[in-house]
Formats: structure tokens, C-alpha cells, sequence
């Protein structure tokens, strides 16, 4: 019996100025994401992953300890209870990235996994964390995941996630592969101009030296009143041989549906023997430098 799994990606819009009440902020965000995973479910998802800190804007434009109360925590925190009511009522595994409070002081950036069932899972938090200009402020909020490159095993298949700027980084794309994922996830926020080219140079490069699915997310508009750049949409989905299956809109609110053949990963697997032919004996000098 063939093995497919129909995953969704959610891209949105913030319509709410960063400088309004951020319980404001949070509530549209919210309100509009529950109406797309609502249409996610209806067109049949299994499985569906929000954007990078889906629930507000992308606050890393600026450098303001205002934006630390929108930390929660997880799994208890509201936003995560409510989504794991969400996944309950849809029957539909969800990746939720949130802004994580670990303990007073000490936040990440992170993504909740939760099953159809509601249950928590488990959860990544983003290692590469960039601070660059223009308005890429992270290391002012997050911390340095912690957690390693965890893998879940669902009824969709077993899914890994890699965060926005963590796609620059080919070594836990390879841990992820060797970890099982079959499906990896990389909600981000990312604007048009320098790194707009590796959007679909990188991650499809990915998919093929590790032999799995990539679902890439991209939030879309662009936030006042930083107004950094334009957030180019353009989520997508490929498959273990790097070649984009379906692709969202550059501009608009939007749910991207693929349907994903797993059996395809043992397929490609048998053809290019990647993982047997690895000599991870010989790349001494990657953990050494």
C-alpha cells in the first residue's frame, strides 16, 4: 500500500502595525490563522505548518524588549492549547512556530509539533541564529536551540523542522535526514533583496543530498512600521529530487496543498545511495572549526 500524505503550508500577512497594542497584533494574526487551518482541513490536510512566529509580526526588525511579553510557553501557554484544540477538531497534525519563554529571560525561537489527536509532541527550537542588517535583530530575542534535531514520527510521516535562517546551514539538514525525517518543514521570514536567489536554490538542494520532502513557508506584505521589505510568499513544496511540486503566490494570503509519495524516498534512496556512501570518518575539521 502506498504512503501519501497530503501536507499543507500556510502563508499570511500581518495587517496590524507593529506599533499597535501587541494583544491587537496577536488577536488578527490568531483570528486569521484558525480560518486557514480551518480551510487547510477542508481540502483534506494531514498535515499543516504556520509560518516563522506566526502569531504576530516579524518584531526582529527592530530592538525593543516590548516584544518579550509575547513569549509563552510550551506546550502550556495559550496560543499552543489553543492549536492543540485546533488539531482535535480537524483530526490534522500541526506545526505551530511560536516565540518560546524557557524560563524568565531566556527565549527561543521555536516550533511546536502536535498530533491529530491534540497531543503535544514535542518540540525544535532554531539553532542558527542570525543578527545581521538590515533588520535581522535575532540574537537580541532568541537564544541558540538546545534541543538537537529531534524527529516525529506521525501518522503523516516522520517529520522534522528547520527554521528559516537554519536553511543556510547543510549540517542539520543532514542530521534531520539521519535522524529519519521523511518531511521537513522550514516556516520562515525572510524579505526580497540578498538571499531572495537561495530561496529555491538552497532547500531543493537539500531535499536531494538528504532524500526527503521539503515544505517551505514564507510569510507575504510588508510590516509598518518597519516596513524592512517585501515578504515574498512564495512557499513550496519539493520532492526527494529537488523538484518543486507546487508553489504559493508571491503577494497573498494563501494555503498551499501538495500530495506527498513517501514511497518515493526509497525509491530515489535505491537509486542514489547517498547515506551508504557517506565517510563521516573523513569530515573531522566540521566540528573542529
Amino acid at each position: 500500500m502506498s504512503r501519501n500524505t497530503r501536507a499543507a503550508l500556510i502563508q499570511a500577512s500581518n495587517d496590524v502595525p507593529g506599533d499597535a497594542p501587541i494583544e491587537k497584533i496577536q488577536s488578527a494574526m490568531i483570528d486569521k490563522h484558525v480560518e486557514l487551518i480551518r480551510q487547510a482541513a477542508e481540502q483534506g490536510a494531514q498535515v499543516t505548518c504556520l509560518q516563522e512566529i506566526f502569531s504576530g509580526p516579524y518584531f526582529c526588525a527592530e530592538q525593543d524588549t516590548r516584544w518579550y511579553q509575547t513569549a509563552e510557553s510550551i506546550p502550556d501557554g495559550p496560543t499552543i492549547t489553543l492549536m492543540q484544540q485546533l488539531a482535535k477538531t480537524h483530526s490534522m497534525i500541526l506545526v505551530v512556530p511560536i516565540y518560546e519563554l524557557d524560563m524568565t529571560g531566556v527565549y527561543y525561537n521555536t516550533a511546536a509539533v502536535i498530533d491529530e489527536h491534540g497531543k503535544y509532541l514535542g518540540k525544535y527550537r532554531k539553532h542558527h541564529i542570525p543578527h545581521c542588517n538590515p533588520g535581522f535583530w535575532e540574537k537580541f530575542y532568541f537564544k541558540p536551540g538546545n534541543l538537537g534535531f529531534p524527529v516525529f514520527d506521525t501518522s503523516a510521516g516522520k517529520i522534522g523542522v528547520y527554521i528559516c535562517y537554519d536553511r543556510h546551514f547543510p549540517e542539520g539538514a543532514r542530521e534531520l535526514g539521519l535522524n529519519g525525517a521523511e518531511i521537513v518543514f522550514n516556516p520562515s521570514a525572510t524579505v526580497a533583496g540578498l538571499s531572495e536567489y537561495l530561496w529555491k536554490l538552497e532547500q531543493p538542494a537539500h531535499a536531494v543530498a538528504n532524500q526527503y520532502f521539503i515544505g517551505a513557508i514564507n510569510r507575504v506584505g510588508s510590516e509598518a512600521p518597519w516596513n524592512m521589505g517585501e515578504f515574498y510568499g512564495q512557499s513550496y513544496f519539493c520532492d526527494p529530487r529537488g523538484q518543486i511540486m507546487a508553489e504559493a503566490s508571491r503577494d497573498r494570503d494563501e494555503v498551499l496543498l501538495a500530495d506527498l509519495d513517501l514511497d518515493m524516498i526509497e525509491e530515489v534512496r535505491n537509486t542514489w545511495q547517498f547515506f551508504r556512501d557517506r565517510r563521516p570518518e573523513s569530515y573531522e575539521k566540521i566540528t573542529q572549526i
